[in-house]
């Protein structure tokens, strides 16, 4: 017998939900109104499409006074403060930042940027009406967990739900919420900041229950862009030498696939130097140009957290943080044989914290766990022995289960014997195994 511990806090139509892509150069924020599920951009400026604000933190000499985003570029032209830069590479590195004689955790610096940035939210609705707030990032481990983990506690948004997901599951939950005949068969992304493009190649398997939606990450780096400064010939010449290269990536990538639909993402696709390329992409599909792909995709991803949608729950994303198999427990109800599903693949390995009771006979002391991949791989068993539990003959051993995960692979449970009533006092021994799901 089983009792579930997790209760959540729903998150209340009217409420605001807010995505929050988190760059190197550039973030952005989109947002939308739960009940009404339409995704808008934040414009830096109102009534303008411009949706990025330069990720910079701007210091003023012998004062504690800092600017953001693009006040932050403009001043750092000005010998009157301290300009930095290259924000999340920073956060991630965690050395000390030294500015005039006082050095800053990165980190704390990060989190500053964030909060000054979320007051563009203001021209939306209050901090206490956003409901839930997703961060994106363009890769998602263990280091940038811990720090968005550590930026979101410092926020102070008491009623707000905020979750992280990497930018290739924010393209996936973009792509779910398009109209389906852009995605009927594969779909592509290329992402160009000048100086190197990075491709999202995005497949489904329409032969499991739930579709199982994989997407395959490429990256280029000798596609750079000329600058402004080179010679016109020059600049004309590397153009040309981009688009061929480009080109050739774009006929690999495509040979013997049908892509329905293609995005063009990023400021290196400004201007019109990848002729032969777009001309290529544009032949027999859909294609497609902007820069606010992720956010947005962050948007649609929280409406799935929270009240899934039929076309979603009909899809399954198995990305790198993902688990990727079923984890559960064959138990009775009701004196009936049942499935008790504890872990459900397509999750984030850092969001799986689960805890429940179960109830052993007293001479037990074996829980077996079945672990179901959804790769193709066969179910498995993996037993945890309770060595030296009590022995309550005739009667029921009461046990807390704790799991969470420790990678995509790896889970750690934790069982603790918290007894049965007075007659059966808790031992409060525990044990604790770690294995592997895939």
């Amino acid at each position: 017998m089983f009792f579930d511990r997790k209760n959540e806090e729903k998150v209340h139509k009217g409420s605001v939900l807010a995505g929050y892509d988190l760059s190197s150069d550039f973030s952005q924020i989109s947002y939308c109104v739960y009940g009404e599920n339409k995704v808008e951009s934040v414009a830096t400026v109102m009534g303008t499409r411009q949706y990025n604000i330069p990720t910079a933190l701007w210091k003023r000499k012998g004062v504690n006074q800092w600017l953001y985003g693009k006040d932050a570029l403009r001043n750092g032209e000005t010998e009157e403060g301290c300009l930095v830069m290259n924000l999340v590479e920073l956060a991630r590195k965690g050395e000390k930042i030294r500015i005039e004689e006082e050095e800053f955790d990165p980190a704390a610096l990060l989190t500053l940027f964030i909060k000054r940035s979320l007051v563009l939210l203001n021209f939306i609705t209050t901090p206490e009406n956003i409901g839930a707030l997703m961060f994106t990032v363009d890769h998602l481990d263990d280091k940038m967990v811990e720090i968005l983990t550590r930026a979101a506690a410092n926020l102070n948004l008491k009623n707000t739900r905020i979750y992280f997901q990497s930018h290739t599951e924010s393209f996936y939950y973009f792509v779910l919420h398009q109209p389906e005949e852009l995605w009927n068969y594969q779909v592509l992304a290329c992402e160009h900041n000048g100086i190197r493009l990075k491709t999202y190649r995005l497949e489904r398997n329409k032969k499991t229950t739930p579709i199982v939606v994989l997407i395959e990450e490429q990256t280029y780096s000798a596609l750079a862009l000329p600058g402004e400064e080179e010679d016109e010939e020059i600049r004309k010449d590397s153009y040309a030498l981009a688009d061929e290269k480009f080109l050739d990536i774009l006929q690999r990538t495509c040979a013997e696939r049908i892509v329905s639909a293609a995005y063009l993402l990023g400021d290196g696709f400004r201007g019109d130097w990848a002729k032969e390329s777009l001309a290529f992409l544009c032949r027999n599909r859909r294609a497609f140009q902007g820069n606010n792909l992720f956010c947005k995709g962050a948007c649609f991803g929280l409406l799935e957290k929270i009240e899934p949608s039929e076309i979603g729950s009909a899809h399954i994303f198995l990305g790198p943080d993902k688990l990727k198999s079923n984890v559960g427990m064959n138990v009775l109800r009701r004196g009936k044989e049942s499935y008790y599903a504890l872990l459900d693949a397509g999750e984030n390995w850092y969001e799986v914290h689960k805890e429940c009771e179960i109830l052993l006979p007293g001479e037990e002391n074996v829980l077996s766990f079945l672990i179901t991949p959804l790769t193709g791989k066969r179910a498995k068993s993996q037993d945890i022995i309770l060595d030296d539990a009590p022995v309550r003959e005739g009667a029921f051993g009461r046990y807390a289960i704790e799991i969470r995960m420790l990678s995509a692979e790896c889970v750690e449970a934790t069982i603790e014997d918290i007894g049965f009533g007075e007659f059966f006092p808790a031992s409060k021994k525990t044990w604790k195994k770690q294995f592997m799901v895939t």
